[in-house]
């Protein structure tokens, strides 16, 4: 038999089990560099997250989970094992299901002997509950300054979820559409196309120390818009997808396979999806850019503007929308929306129409709104990203008809959308003044009745709390985005009695 010295013996031991010996020498940050996240909250199930990040990672890493009723896990509720690979880029999903309705839960990972960070989620209530907050949130570029309006969401008490709207990352190169001066510049440095540029750019966001707390601390609800993809995306093209790039439906796959690697989302399904907080709400998450959206046309003069075969969600996913309003019997229905709904009408010549918007859609803009009219549904919400500015409407497609501008008689529903966490906006561009003569325009009966109020300057969230009888919206603005300030104000507060589709600016009598 072959003897080898003791020495050469101890290295070949070490070579063969180096994955299985745990590096004292590492940092929670070496191993978890990417923080936690947990999503898709149900009444008996929530998503928990992370990525394993160390310089050599092995083929294959096993990952231990644990979460527990306290933070401190001295009281255990379940634990397992993960294998993850670089086939997923080393994240880590995990499904947790066996749990109570309505529960505030703690969760950690350990990796090569060391901790994650301990991140806090909940599930869904299933029975009676008198009230819900969530956090609508929107366009989080990393050039355009200091993700500010993610940290103060994270100190926000007893969220239900965080409403994620899209656009949660950006696919442009360092300057094309960002601020580098103050040295947040995009990695990789170029616009991203393949599958490890994506992943790279996801990497560069989740390292950043707001969008962790926010995640550590909430479960996230979220969908995409279009820069996950690429700038103004539909089913078969972007406007920001040039040939030279390459076949889009390679890119648009890339791109959705690194969002479900990357985002604490239940997979197995379409993106669009349905959440029940109780009896009190029943959310609706749309897809309005891959699962059915079809080209857009330049402007209403094209001959194929008003064409039923022009679609935003498609049959299949506008046939589940109409069943899921229509089956609930939740008092609140709120509908995660990526672009306005509500007709509106900018105030300047030769730019009436948002092409990107349901504006650009009007056959089945009208046709969503007949189904809300016909089915007469109460209290219905929708809640809208993408413009990077404030509004409330509202809603209707025929502002100067049969609505009331004073009652909200003839409303389809309410309109609220939200902000960007940072990215730009009108008075990056142009001075506050100009800006806010544009808000004076459009807010005039003469231009949009339906308009109650609309912010074309500042960024921060949405903050909708909902109980029995009201909705209130509360829009917070963050102070700064050039430094890290926690510091966020509410600028306007509104109120929606249930049964109305009214704005009122202080709470409903009862």
């Amino acid at each position: 038999m072959k003897r080898f010295p003791f020495y050469t013996l101890l290295l070949l031991l070490l070579v063969a089990c180096k994955s299985t010996i745990p590096d004292l020498s590492y940092e929670p940050g070496d191993i978890f560099m990417h923080g936690v996240a947990s999503g898709d909250p149900l009444a008996d199930r929530v998503i928990i997250w992370t990525r394993i990040t160390i310089p050599h990672a092995d083929s294959s890493v096993a990952v231990q989970w644990e979460m527990a009723r306290d933070a401190e896990f001295r009281i255990p509720v379940q634990q397992g094992n993960f294998n993850t690979t670089a086939e997923r880029d080393f994240t880590v999903k995990v499904d947790v299901g066996e749990l109570r309705p309505g529960g505030e839960y703690y969760y950690r990972f350990k990796a090569y002997g060391v901790y994650s960070p301990v991140g806090r989620t909940r599930t869904a209530p299933a029975g009676s509950v008198d009230s819900l907050r969530f956090a609508v949130v929107s366009c989080s570029n990393y050039e355009w300054g200091y993700f500010n309006a993610y940290s103060h969401i994270a100190k926000q008490p007893d969220l239900a979820a965080v409403i994620h709207l899209g656009d949660y990352i950006y696919e442009y190169g360092p300057g094309v559409y960002g601020d580098t001066t103050i040295g947040r510049i995009h990695e990789p440095p170029y616009e991203i196309i393949t599958l490890a540029d994506y992943r790279m750019r996801y990497g560069q966001y989740r390292r950043d120390p707001d969008l962790q707390e926010v995640h550590k601390n909430h479960p996230f609800i979220s969908i995409w818009d279009d820069h996950e993809i690429a700038n103004n995306a539909y089913m078969d093209g972007a406007q920001n997808h040039q040939p030279e790039e390459g076949d889009f439906q390679v890119r648009r796959n890339v791109a959705k396979q690194v969002y479900y690697e990357w985002m604490p989302v239940r997979e197995g399904g379409p993106l669009y999806r349905k959440f029940d907080f109780g009896p009190l709400a029943t959310l609706i998450m749309l897809d309005e850019r891959l699962a059915g959206r079809t080209a857009p046309v330049p402007g209403p003069d094209d001959s194929g503007f008003s064409s039923k075969e022009r679609s935003m969600l498609g049959e299949e996913q506008f046939q589940w929308l109409t069943s899921q309003l229509v089956r609930t019997r939740s008092t609140w229905k709120i509908i995660g929306n990526q672009v306005i709904f509500s007709r509106l009408n900018t105030g300047r010549e030769n730019l009436n129409l948002n092409m990107d918007a349901w504006d650009g859609y009007p056959y089945e803009q009208a046709r969503l709104a007949e189904m809300f009219s016909i089915n007469q549904f109460d209290n219905l919400i929708m809640v809208t990203g993408d413009t990077h500015s404030s509004w409330v409407f509202e809603s209707t497609l025929d502002p100067f008809g049969a609505y009331n501008a004073k009652t909200g008689e003839g409303a389809l529903a309410i309109e609220l959308g939200t902000t960007s966490i940072n990215s730009a906006n009108s008075n990056e561009s142009n001075p506050d003044s100009l800006v806010m003569i544009h808000e004076r325009l459009l807010l005039s009966e003469e231009v949009n009745p339906h308009l109650k109020y609309v912010n074309l300057r500042d960024h921060g969230y949405l903050l909708l709390s909902l109980s029995p009888t009201a909705a209130r919206a509360d829009f917070y603005f963050v102070k700064s985005l050039r430094q890290r300030n926690v510091e966020a104000g509410i600028e306007a507060r509104f109120w929606v009695p249930a049964g109305e589709y009214h704005i009122l600016k202080s709470p409903p009598q009862d």
